[in-house]
C-alpha cells in the first residue's frame, strides 16, 4: 500500500473497532512519535498475515466433528440451498497438499466416509437412476484428490499401505459409484448384450471412482531416470552413461537429440507411449508444491509424445498397403486422453501454459537451463526458447501442440452416459483454452505439422484413413482446426474438415477394404448400433462443421460441390440436413449482396434430399419443410419450380403437391417475384395443372377440390378434374368430401354439377333416429334446397335418397316443411313471381317424404320410451307435439295420430305418470 492507503487503512480500523483498539492505538502513536522508544529501535514491523515461518511444521487442529457435520448437512440437503459453499471449501484443500499439510489425508478420509454413507447411493442403485452431474463431479474430485494423496513423494510406505486398505474397502462396497457413470440397473440386459466400443467391455470388472487411486499406489518416484529428469536442469544423453535403446524403440530413454524421454508404460501395440495413469505424476508434482519438477517431467513427456507420433507415422507408412487391403485394424487407444478421468492433456497443457505465461506462483520456477535467457528477462506472454524445446519454440507453443496431439487421437467412445458426456465436455474445455491463444507464425507452423500428421497417420489418428467404427468423432476438433487453418492454408483446412465429416457408427454396415474408397471404416461387429448416449449432440456438431464449410466456400463452386457431396454422404438426419439447407439459403441471400446462385442450388439440392428422406416417414416439421423448399425453388428460378413439379411424386404427397406446391406456384406473389412474362406464366400454369390432375387421380379424396380450383381457367383440364371426381365418387370418396366439392361447384356457377355430386354424396350418408345434431344435416338441407330450386324432377329424384339415408324425424320434418312453402324451380326463375302451384302432399314425391317422416316419428317414439327416465318426460311430451304437427299434414293425419296415442297408452301403461301426462296433453 502507498502512504494514503495505509493512512486510510489505519483510520478505518480504529473507527470500526474504536472501543477495543483506541487505547492501544493511542499508546502506539505515542511510542512512534517518541524518538527514544523501543519501537523506533527496530527496523520494519511484524506481519500479522504471514502465518508460521517456512521451516515450521504445517500441522493444525482438525475439528473432525465439524467436518463430518458439514458434509452430512450438504448430503441431507441434496446439495442445494447454498450448503455446497462450505463443502467446496473443503474440496479446495489442494492448497494443503502444496503446503505438505499432514491433515489433508485425514480430512479427505472424513469427507469420503460421509459420501460413502449417503443413503441415496443405495436408492439410486435399486432404481437404476443416475446421480446429478454436480454430485457426480464431486465424486470425481474425491477420486482425483485420493490420487494426489497416494502420489505424495514424501509419504511413508506404511502410510500408503493404510490408505490402500482404506481405498480397497470403499472400492468393494456395492454402491460405490462407477468411473464411467453407467451405474446400477441402467438397462443391464442391453449392457451385456451389446458390448459398446470395446468387444470385451461386458466381461471387464467395473472400475469405480477409486480404482485410479488404487492403481496409483503402485507408482513410485524412485526410478533413477525419473529422478534425473525432475531434479536436473541439464540432463541429456551426452551427460550420462546410461543408455538403454531397444531395437523396437520401446524403451528408449533419450531421443536422437539426446533429450530425455519418459515413456512410463509400454502398451501392447508399439511404439511405446506414456499412459494417462502415470501422467498423474505431473499433476501430483504441481499439487504437492513442486512446479519445477512438474515442468521438467511435462517437457520430457511431450517430447516422448512427439517421438511416438513420428514412429506411428513411419509404422503406418511401411504397412499401409497391407492395412488398407485388409481393411481392418485394432484400436490403439481403448482409453483416450481427452475425457479421461485424470485429464492428462489438460494437466500438461495447464503446466506448460502457466509457465509460458508466467502465471505459476513460483515465477522463478522457470527452468534456468544453461544457454537460455534468465527467467527475469522473459516476455509477458512467451518465454524464450528453453534447452529442451525446439529452436525458437515457446512453452505456449509446446502446450498448444500437446493439446492438438491429444485431441487428434483415435480413441474408442467409452461406456456409460456420464463418461460419454465427459468426453464432449473435456474436448470443449480444451478447445476453449486453445481459442484464447492468439495464433502467430510459429503456432500456424505447428498446426500445419499436426494437421498433416492427422491425415496421414492411419489408425493412430482420428482423422486417418483407417477409422474404427466406434471411435470418438472429430467434428468439434476439426471445426476448430478448419477455422484456424483457413486463412493460412485453405486446401489443408478443407482436407481436415472433409475427412472429419465421417460418422461411421450410423452407417448400416462397415464397407470392405475397397481401395477405391477415400477412407476405410472398420468394425468388429457390423450392423450394430452401440449405445451412444450423446449421439444427438454429436450429430449437431457434425452439422455445425458442415455449416462452417458451406459459409467459407461461398463463391467457390468446386468447393461447394465437394462439401455438398460430403453432407449427402455422411449426414443421416433429415432435420440436420434441413438446417444446413436453411443455413446455405441464408448465406446465399444476404441482403448486402446479390444472391449466390451456386450456394442457392446447394441449398435446393439439400432441401430436395430432405423431401425424399421424409416423404414416407412421419415428421412434425414436414409442412414447414415443404413450404420452405418452394420458397427456395422460387429464389433459384422458374426452371427449379418447373423441375420440382415435374418430379413431384418423388418429393411430395399428392396433398402437399396440390395444396402447397402448385397453389404457391400459381399465386400472384410468385408471378410478381419471378417477373414472368405471359408465355412463362402459361408454361408454369400448365405444369401446375398437370400435377393437379395426377394428384387427383392418385388421391381424389384429398386432392380433387384443389385440382378443380387449379384447373378453373382451363376448360379441358377442369372437365377432366370433374370426371375424376365422378369416377371416384362411387367408391373412394366420403359424403363430406363430395358435399364440399358440390358446394364449390354451386359457388362456381355449375348448379347441375353440384346437384349431381350432392345426390352421389347422399348415397354414402346414413343418419339414425337420434342423430339430430349431426354435422351432415346442414348438407342434407342444402342439397334438398338445391334440388328444389332446380325443379320438380330434381326434387323427385333426391327425395327417395333422403328417405333412404335419413331416419331422423326432426330433420325429415324440417325438409318436408321447406318443400311445402314454395314451388319447385321457382327460386331460380327471377323473371317470374312465385305463381306456380305448390306440390301436393298426397302425391309423389312429397307423399313418400311425409310417410317416411311419420314413420320416423313412430320409430323414434318407441326407441325413446325403451330407456326413458322421469327427468325427460316433459321433453318427450314436446317431441310428441312436434310429431302431431307432421301427422296433421296428411289428410287422415288426425285419425292416425289418435290411433298412435292409443297404442302408446296400451303398450306403456306401466309408465303411469308418463301416460297421465300424455292424456292431459293429447286426450
Amino acid at each position: 500500500m502507498n502512504r494514503d492507503q495505509l493512512q486510510k487503512f489505519v483510520q478505518y480500523l480504529i473507527t470500526v473497532h474504536h472501543t477495543e483498539v483506541l487505547p492501544t492505538a493511542q499508546k502506539l502513536a505515542d511510542e512512534i512519535l517518541s524518538t527514544n522508544s523501543e519501537i523506533n529501535q527496530v527496523h520494519g514491523a511484524p506481519d500479522p498475515t504471514a502465518g508460521a515461518s517456512v521451516d515450521d511444521e504445517n500441522c493444525w487442529h482438525l475439528d473432525e466433528e465439524q467436518v463430518q457435520e458439514q458434509v452430512k448437512l450438504f448430503l441431507s440437503q441434496g446439495g442445494y440451498h447454498g450448503s455446497g459453499k462450505q463443502l467446496n471449501l473443503l474440496f479446495s484443500k489442494r492448497e494443503m497438499l502444496k503446503m505438505r499439510d499432514s491433515n489433508g489425508a485425514r480430512m479427505l478420509t472424513l469427507i469420503t466416509e460421509q459420501f460413502m454413507g449417503d443413503p441415496r447411493l443405495a436408492l439410486w442403485r435399486q432404481q437404476g437412476t443416475t446421480m446429478t452431474d454436480k454430485y457426480r463431479q464431486l465424486w470425481d474430485e474425491l477420486g482425483a484428490l485420493w490420487m494426489c494423496i497416494v502420489l505424495n513423494p514424501h509419504c511413508k510406505s506404511e502410510q500408503k499401505s493404510v490408505w490402500l486398505r482404506q481405498l480397497r474397502r470403499w472400492n468393494s462396497v456395492d454402491v460405490c459409484p462407477w468411473e464411467d457413470g453407467n451405474h446400477g440397473n441402467e438397462l443391464p440386459n442391453l449392457t451385456h448384450a451389446l458390448p459398446h466400443g470395446n468387444p470385451d467391455s461386458s466381461s471387464r470388472p467395473h472400475r469405480t471412482v477409486f480404482t485410479r487411486a488404487i492403481e496409483a499406489c503402485d507408482l513410485h518416484w524412485q526410478d533413477t531416470h525419473l529422478q534425473r529428469i525432475i531434479t536436473h536442469d541439464f540432463y541429456t544423453h551426452s551427460h550420462t552413461h546410461c543408455h538403454h535403446d531397444n531395437h523396437d524403440g520401446s524403451g528408449t530413454l533419450f531421443d536422437v537429440r539426446g533429450w530425455p524421454l519418459w515413456h512410463v508404460e509400454v502398451t501392447s501395440s508399439p511404439p511405446a507411449k506414456p499412459s494417462p495413469q502415470r501422467l498423474g505424476l505431473v499433476d501430483r508434482s504441481r499439487s504437492h508444491g513442486y512446479p519445477k519438477e512438474a515442468l521438467r517431467l511435462a517437457i520430457a513427456i511431450v517430447n516422448t509424445l512427439r517421438r511416438q507420433q513420428q514412429k506411428q507415422l513411419e509404422l503406418f507408412r511401411s504397412h499401409k498397403k497391407e492395412m488398407l487391403h485388409k481393411g481392418s485394424t485394432s484400436v490403439t487407444n481403448m482409453e483416450g486422453w481427452v475425457g479421461h478421468p485424470l485429464d492428462p492433456v489438460g494437466t500438461l497443457f495447464s503446466t506448460l501454459m502457466e509457465t509460458g505465461r508466467g502465471d505459476e506462483e513460483g515465477a522463478n520456477a522457470f527452468l534456468d537451463f544453461p544457454g537460455s535467457v534468465c527467467s527475469a528477462k522473459r516476455s509477458e506472454n512467451h518465454l524464450t526458447a528453453q534447452h529442451f524445446l525446439d529452436d525458437g519454440q515457446s512453452f505456449v507453443a509446446l502446450a498448444v501442440e500437446t493439446a492438438l496431439i491429444g485431441l487428434g487421437q483415435q480413441r474408442v467412445m467409452p461406456d456409460g452416459l456420464y463418461a460419454q458426456e465427459k468426453v464432449c465436455r473435456n474436448e470443449e474445455q480444451l478447445l476453449a483454452k486453445l481459442q484464447e491463444v492468439e495464433l502467430d507464425d510459429a503456432l500456424v507452423k505447428i498446426f500445419r505439422k499436426q494437421a498433416v500428421f492427422l491425415l496421414e497417420a492411419g489408425p493412430y489418428s482420428g482423422l486417418g484413413e483407417l477409422l474404427y467404427r466406434e471411435s470418438v468423432p472429430m467434428h468439434t476438433f476439426a471445426k476448430y482446426l478448419f477455422t484456424s487453418l483457413l486463412p493460412h492454408d485453405a486446401p489443408l483446412a478443407y482436407k481436415i474438415a472433409l475427412r472429419a465429416m465421417r460418422l461411421p457408427v450410423l452407417e448400416s454396415s462397415a464397407p470392405s477394404g475397397d481401395l477405391s474408397r477415400p477412407h476405410h471404416i472398420v468394425s468388429v461387429v457390423p450392423n450394430r448400433y452401440p449405445r451412444w448416449f450423446t449421439l444427438s449432440h454429436i450429430e449437431s456438431q457434425q452439422c455445425e462443421l458442415a455449416s462452417t464449410m458451406l459459409t467459407a466456400a461461398k463463391g467457390d463452386g468446386r468447393k461447394l460441390e465437394t462439401v455438398l457431396e460430403s453432407i449427402q454422404k455422411n449426414i443421416h438426419s433429415s432435420s440436420h440436413i434441413f438446417k444446413l439447407a436453411q443455413d446455405a439459403f441464408k448465406i446465399a441471400t444476404l441482403m448486402d449482396s446479390l444472391p449466390d446462385i451456386t450456394l442457392l442450388k446447394v441449398s435446393l439440392e439439400l432441401g430436395l434430399q430432405v423431401m425424399r428422406m421424409t416423404l414416407s416417414t412421419l415428421n412434425w416439421r414436414r409442412r414447414e419443410m415443404v413450404r420452405w423448399l418452394v420458397t427456395c425453388a422460387i429464389e433459384v428460378g422458374v426452371y427449379a419450380l418447373d423441375s420440382i413439379m415435374q418430379s413431384w411424386f418423388t418429393l411430395f404427397t399428392p396433398t402437399e403437391a396440390t395444396s402447397i406446391v402448385a397453389t404457391t406456384v400459381m399465386s400472384n406473389t410468385t408471378i410478381v417475384r419471378l417477373h414472368l412474362d405471359c408465355h412463362q406464366q402459361e408454361n408454369l400454369a400448365s405444369s401446375a395443372r398437370t400435377l393437379a390432375l395426377q394428384c387427383a387421380m392418385k388421391d381424389p379424396q384429398n386432392c380433387a377440390l384443389s385440382a378443380l380450383t387449379l384447373c378453373e381457367k382451363d376448360h379441358i383440364a377442369f372437365e377432366t378434374a370433374y370426371q375424376i371426381v365422378l369416377d371416384a365418387a362411387a367408391t373412394g370418396m366420403s359424403y363430406t368430401q363430395l358435399f364440399t366439392i358440390a358446394r364449390y361447384m354451386e359457388h362456381r356457377g355449375y348448379p347441375m354439377r353440384a346437384y349431381k355430386l350432392a345426390t352421389l354424396a347422399m348415397t354414402h350418408l346414413n343418419l339414425s333416429y337420434n342423430q339430430d345434431t349431426h354435422p351432415a344435416i346442414n348438407d342434407v338441407l342444402w342439397a334438398c334446397a338445391l334440388s328444389h330450386s332446380l325443379g320438380k324432377n330434381e326434387l323427385a329424384a333426391v327425395i327417395p335418397l333422403v328417405v333412404k339415408s335419413v331416419k331422423c324425424a326432426t330433420v325429415l320434418s324440417d325438409i318436408l316443411r321447406r318443400c311445402t312453402l314454395t314451388t319447385p324451380g321457382m327460386v331460380a326463375l327471377h323473371s317470374r313471381r312465385n305463381s306456380g302451384k305448390l306440390m301436393s302432399l298426397d302425391k309423389a314425391p312429397l307423399r313418400q317424404l311425409l310417410d317416411a317422416t311419420i314413420g320416423a316419428y313412430i320409430n323414434t317414439t318407441h326407441s325413446r320410451l325403451t330407456h326413458i327416465s322421469p327427468r325427460h318426460y316433459s321433453e318427450f311430451i314436446e317431441f310428441l307435439s312436434k310429431a302431431r304437427e307432421t301427422f296433421l299434414m296428411a289428410h287422415d293425419g288426425h285419425i292416425q295420430f289418435t290411433q298412435f296415442i292409443d297404442n302408446l297408452k296400451q303398450i306403456y301403461k306401466g309408465k303411469k305418470k308418463l301416460m297421465m301426462l300424455v292424456r292431459e296433453r293429447f286426450g
